[in-house]
């Protein structure tokens, strides 16, 4: 990772704009007296949102690693600027506000404009999140927004099951952010002790000041472990598959979203400041990942809820990007992350198909759904194609990036723990198919009656659609990506001597 390019490439502050956008079209949100507009600018504020993350995609120079766009404000700490993997990352934050504002807004607990207002704040904590280089903002700003998604989730918190997804979330998140940062605090702590006593949580202030070996194991295991809550790694994944199976439908995108913070957190931040103690490690976080991997898919072939089901599927395939993300290797590390955002991605598309059919049918428990498919062909075709997206199937973003982490897997690893990881891949091609087929193909249960399973919907095709194209454009045509990644992922291998 190289130091900031200061010079200024737009006519405007893009990186506050992103961050400032939400928060402004929240507030508006808030003060109107007549709320029927608040479907309007709510979703309007969203497409400008991806407007200005095209605009910082058309702008960035992707011929080299260094961080761009950097704006500063010494006084409050405030310092962000960005790279490809950023700006990838920022797109598909943006690209998910805008699904998620269309999705569908009517809900008994909480006005449209209530619900907006608290997804255009995830979102604004979600862009400061991936823009800042200070370790005490990306902290902040992680609080802010797992405070958010509980709070939506106790507006639904009518029951018990949902009462105790709402309990596990803040008891798993709350641990997961006192451990990071308390790793904060260890290195800043080190790093102070070398340089004279100067406290700073700057990502280039630290990486400027050797850290001591000792306090990098330290730091490394709590900055480590947090992250790991976020992203979920198995064995610290037991938060994800009760929010995502009690509680309002469209929160689980958006604790998808937050679930790839996890990964860009390790890329941005654990990686370059412990190096040494990452490549001591290393061993056994793949081990733990592999173990993962199997484990996860077993658990999802035991399990009866959909949404349960595709939660487990997520710890699965979040196990393979951490084995891509450890190999420490250029491809490996550029695998993940496409993977990452591919996954956040598909994952999407098959939870927001998930919440139609619950519309529909009013369930999601596996015995009582079948024989969708003649009724919702396209929902159905779409829940797919995101499956086989997960998957790594050719035709979609995730086939380069599967290839990538293998390729990178082999030559760190060896043969047979890729192998091993390959395995666990089509273990997972063989729970989400069978999920596949048993909510669409299977013969309908008698207290399912055709007529009550109303046709797809215009918006529904907007909200599929627009991630299927997305998807399948990536897919087809993965260049672009290849290239926003490249230079930027070869700077962070350039920590862990490949020669």
């Amino acid at each position: 990772m190289n130091e900031v390019s200061w010079h200024v490439l737009a006519g405007y502050p893009p990186l506050a704009a992103l961050q400032g956008l939400p928060l402004l079209a929240a507030a508006l949100l808030a003060a109107m007296r007549d709320k029927s507009l608040a479907l309007p600018l709510g979703r309007l504020c969203a497409l400008l949102e991806l407007v200005l993350a095209i605009d910082l995609y058309a702008r960035i120079d992707v011929s080299t690693g260094a961080m761009q766009f950097a704006e500063r404000a010494d006084f409050i700490a405030y310092h962000t600027a960005v790279d490809g993997v950023s700006v990838l990352f920022i797109l598909l934050t943006a690209l998910l506000g805008v699904l998620l504002s269309f999705y569908g807004m009517a809900r008994q607990h909480l006005t449209p404009a209530h619900l907006l207002c608290v997804l255009l704040v995830i979102e604004s904590s979600q862009m400061t999140m991936l823009t800042t280089m200070n370790l005490l903002w990306f902290a902040g700003a992680s609080a802010l927004q797992f405070g958010l998604v509980a709070y939506l989730l106790w507006r639904w918190a009518t029951l018990r099951e949902e009462s105790l997804a709402l309990a596990r979330f803040l008891q798993y998140q709350l641990f997961g952010w006192c451990l990071f940062v308390a790793g904060a605090v260890v290195l800043v702590w080190s790093q102070a002790d070398v340089a004279g006593g100067r406290w700073t949580f700057d990502l280039f202030d630290l990486l400027r000041t050797p850290q001591i070996g000792k306090y990098q194991s330290v730091a490394f295991y709590l900055l480590f472990y947090g992250l790991a809550v976020r992203t979920p790694l198995f064995p610290l994944h037991g938060w994800l598959p009760n929010s995502a199976g009690q509680g309002l439908v469209a929160v689980g995108p958006v604790l998808l979203l937050g679930v790839k913070v996890g990964i860009y957190g390790m890329a941005r931040f654990l990686l370059p400041l412990t190096a040494e103690a990452v490549k001591v490690w290393q061993p056994y976080v793949v081990a733990f990942a592999m173990v993962g991997v199997f484990f996860t898919a077993t658990l999802a072939f035991r399990q009866a809820n959909l949404r349960r089901l595709l939660a487990f599927a997520v710890v699965s395939h979040t196990s393979l990007i951490v084995i891509g993300l450890f190999t420490l290797h250029p491809a490996g590390l550029q695998g993940a992350l496409l993977l990452a955002v591919n996954f956040g991605l598909a994952a999407t598309v098959m939870l927001l198909m998930v919440g139609y059919v619950y519309r529909r049918t009013g369930t999601t428990n596996l015995d009582r759904l079948g024989g969708l498919f003649d009724r919702l062909p396209f929902i159905a075709i779409a829940f797919l194609i995101g499956g086989l997206s997960i998957l790594g199937m050719p035709g979609t973003p995730g086939f380069d990036a599967v290839h990538l982490v293998l390729e990178a897997s082999i030559e760190t690893f060896g043969a047979l723990p890729t192998i091993a990881t390959a395995l666990g891949n089509v273990a997972a091609a063989g729970f989400l198919l069978w999920a596949f087929q048993r909510a669409f193909l299977a013969p309908r249960p008698r207290d399912l009656p055709s007529a009550r399973i109303t046709p797809t919907g215009g918006m529904e095709y907007f909200v599929g659609g627009t991630t299927l194209l997305v998807l399948l454009v990536a897919g087809f045509y993965p260049e672009p990506w290849l290239k926003l990644t490249d230079t930027a992922t070869q700077a962070l291998a350039a920590y862990f001597s490949h020669g």
